[in-house]
């Protein structure tokens, strides 16, 4: 951001974590077409980052490794900007100001890639704005005007740990998850959701399964993400990608969300590192970024 876009001097930052659906299981569809989901969540220390100060006029700027691509897409129409106006419309409407703000948006993970980037990019946002503008809003209204923004908002509002219900708006908190060490890995090609979840044949699948005194791994071990077969099926590199995470050591290997990144579960931060530059060198083309669960 260059210095003459800006005229205020303090600076709100807010980190917007990347969204790992451990487990993802497709429950049910309702009558007006949403799928209901049942999906084990975390976050992680890789993200973007929102960078506000005040300004004479409202402006959204963008930088970062893939940047480029909201650039020439929907930057216009970015997320970011849908939340700062309608958390602005809530502000004014109960007499609270929202100053003009110059938003920064860094975009350091990859676009459409089923790690929850513009919907943790717009949570960010509401995060940040709240703070900058010093401004209050019941929880409840929150999480409503965050869910209009788009289904994985709300979970991603709250950047923790939780089970997600529903179509996303339904949050358990999960407190004793542990820390994950864990190696992102896209193939940077976009897969269409819309089109995975057409492709789902069964829409009804056993939810997730009880947690036991056996713990975690045995919990992830049992579960699954019902999104990833059609993926697969839709863009092979998934699969090959997937199986390349498991030859560097990965206990466990998954897709996120609708795809296309995937993750490997690894014993130590060194090891993800390790394998992530051994990736980059097989596939230097290709997204790898070693990371923990915050």
């Amino acid at each position: 951001m260059r210095a003459d876009e800006v005229t205020g001097a303090v600076e709100t930052i807010e980190a917007a974590p990347a969204k790992i659906n451990l487990a993802l299981h497709v429950t049910g569809q309702r009558a007006d077409g949403y799928h209901l989901l049942e999906t084990l969540v975390t976050f992680t220390e890789a993200g973007d980052a929102i960078r506000i100060r005040d300004a004479d006029t409202d402006t959204f700027s963008i930088s970062g490794p893939f940047g480029d691509l909201l650039r020439a897409g929907d930057g216009g129409d970015n997320l970011v900007i849908r939340a700062r106006d309608l958390l602005r419309d809530a502000l004014v409407a109960t007499s609270q100001p929202a100053r003009a703000v110059a938003i920064h948006l860094e975009k350091n993970l990859p676009v459409a890639s089923g790690i929850g980037g513009g919907s943790a990019d717009a949570a960010a946002t509401l995060r940040a704005l709240l703070r900058h503008w010093n401004a209050g809003i019941e929880p409840d209204k929150l999480a409503s005007l965050a869910l209009t923004l788009g289904a994985d908002v709300p979970m991603c509002l709250e950047s923790r740990a939780l089970i997600a219900r529903g179509i996303g708006e339904d949050i358990e908190p999960v407190s004793d998850l542990p820390e994950l060490f864990l190696l992102l890995a896209n193939p940077l090609k976009a897969v269409s959701t819309p089109e995975i979840f057409r492709r789902l044949l069964d829409k009804t699948n056993p939810p997730l399964p009880e947690r036991k005194a056996a713990g975690w791994v045995d919990f992830l071990t049992q579960s699954r993400n019902d999104l990833e077969a059609p993926a697969k099926a839709l863009l092979p590199e998934i699969g090959e990608i997937a199986g390349m995470l498991s030859q560097e050591g990965a206990s466990l290997v998954r897709m996120s969300g609708s795809g296309a990144t995937c993750f490997g579960v690894f014993h130590s931060l060194e090891a993800a590192r390790k394998a992530e530059t051994s990736l980059r060198n097989k596939r230097p083309g290709w997204y790898f970024q070693a990371t923990r669960t915050i």
